[in-house]
């Protein structure tokens, strides 16, 4: 019996234990003693590890930060690093996020590709490994965190308790494999005075804004005006609605992540556009639509740059309002060769703006490695091998993983490339002949890296 034979004969059990998974709405939640992250996150990494355990691995929970799964022996240790946390399932859904269901090829759930996914892929490859008799003259170990989503903070707890990795990858990517991963750019937008009596959108920092309700003095604009300025823009859906001296508009857009906030319709965004267009004079309104707009390149604030790996990306994930002041979260995925300096002297003209401010949050380091490393060609060769897909080339991308934090590794699938797969939005899915394939990619990519 070949891979494909073995994989296919267990793929029942290897859905029903992602399936265990899968149910368990792992957001980032309230701190409880023992369990940095909340009740959910926990629980999902005892499941995982009781899954793993069963499969006859040496199972280790680093104090709820996350986990890891080994086999083999020897001083080197191959890392393969997956998260069990998620964001948040979000509205939109048209099956329940939480049940993992099959329809057609696919099946759907919160984290079937966005990580959990590749936990189990990667879990099972190790398995079929070991099954084989391969010779380990390293140890290979699946990390399991906790805190991808928001922070990392499981590796670098990992960082502090264990042993470093001395390669690997994270199966949280794409195909054919990541050799950058853009730096990283936090900042949080203000008003400085506003007739905006509320506004509340977004859910998550790093995805687009794709819902937002905002509340306006009635008499600035006209009904009409609105609608009408709403109905240009792009957005899926609008509702206004005036009551008790005040007007309400509920706005729709598009989710994305914020990598790639071009694929998303940011509902703040739009609104901000459109009640300019109709006519409200607010200071804030039009200090969001100069400076941070819907164009996601921050060409409003001085940071427009790009590289022959990529432009900067800019994105508005959430907006709020406290105090009678509106915030809104920016996360900017930097291009690989931009520094801090050029990140810090671009944007320093429009820190104090007349009708709002930026603060700089947070500047993270860019992740690369040459491309004809033998980390790289090994993780590379293992995909074309198997897959025969020689027309897609290794890339950098925006999105950050748990390369940045962890020496030695790289993203490496499971994504395919030109499939939205809706990660971060509703109705995630995989596709179920990919995710096969892709257990006998990472049991490849294991050997090629055994070989290193």
């Amino acid at each position: 019996m070949n891979r494909k034979e073995k994989i296919q004969e267990l793929s029942e059990e290897i859905f029903e234990n992602l399936a265990r998974l899968v149910k368990h709405d792992s957001k980032l939640s309230e701190e409880k003693p023992g369990k940095p992250f909340g009740e959910e996150p926990a629980a999902v990494l005892s499941e995982a590890l009781q899954i793993a355990e069963s499969l006859g691995f040496k199972t280790v929970n680093l104090d709820n930060y996350c986990g890891y799964a080994e086999m083999g022996e020897g001083r080197d240790i191959i890392g393969i690093a997956g998260h069990l946390d998620i964001v948040p399932a979000g509205d939109g859904w048209h099956t329940d996020p939480f049940a993992m269901t099959k329809i057609g090829d696919r099946y759907y759930g919160r984290g079937t590709t966005d990580d959990k996914g590749p936990v189990i892929a990667s879990l099972y490859a190790m398995k079929l490994l070991r099954d084989e008799g391969i010779s380990l003259n390293k140890r290979v170990r699946l990390l399991m965190g906790c805190n991808e989503e928001t922070g990392s903070r499981c590796m670098a707890h990992y960082n502090e308790v264990e042993e470093p990795i001395t390669l690997g990858f994270t199966p949280d990517g794409n195909f054919p494999c990541i050799y950058g991963e853009k730096g990283h750019m936090g900042m949080v937008a203000e008003s400085k005075q506003t007739k905006i009596l509320d506004i509340r959108g977004g859910f998550v920092s790093n995805a687009v804004c794709h819902q937002c309700e905002t509340v306006i003095p009635a008499g600035e604009v006209t009904e009409d005006a609105l609608k009408k300025a709403l109905a240009d823009t792009p957005l899926q859906s609008f509702r206004v609605t005036e009551e008790n001296g005040k007007i309400t508009i509920f706005a729709e857009g598009v989710a994305a992540h914020a990598s790639t906030p071009l694929l998303g319709i940011n509902a703040a965004g739009c609104t901000m556009e459109a009640l300019e267009k109709a006519g409200f004079d607010d200071a804030f309104v039009h200090f969001y639509n100069s400076h941070i707009g819907t164009k996601c390149d921050g060409s409003g604030c001085g940071l427009k740059f790009e590289d022959e790996y990529g432009n900067l990306t800019f994105n508005n994930g959430i907006i709020g309002m406290k105090d009678g002041k509106i915030f809104c979260t920016i996360d900017i995925r930097v291009p690989v060769t931009v520094t801090k300096e050029q990140l810090l002297q671009g944007i320093e003209p429009y820190l104090d703006c007349d009708g709002g401010t930026f603060t700089v949050r947070g500047i993270g380091d860019p992740l690369f490695y040459p491309k004809d490393s033998p980390l790289v060609d090994a993780l590379y060769g293992a995909y074309t091998e198997i897959s025969g897909d020689t027309e897609h080339e290794p890339m950098v991308i925006g999105g950050g993983t748990y390369a940045k934090s962890l020496p030695g590794i790289i993203a490496f699938g499971p994504e395919k490339p030109d499939t939205d797969y809706r990660i971060h939005n509703a109705d995630e899915f995989l596709i179920i002949p990919e995710y096969l394939q892709s257990i006998e990619i990472y049991m490849k990519a294991i050997e090629n890296l055994l070989k290193i």
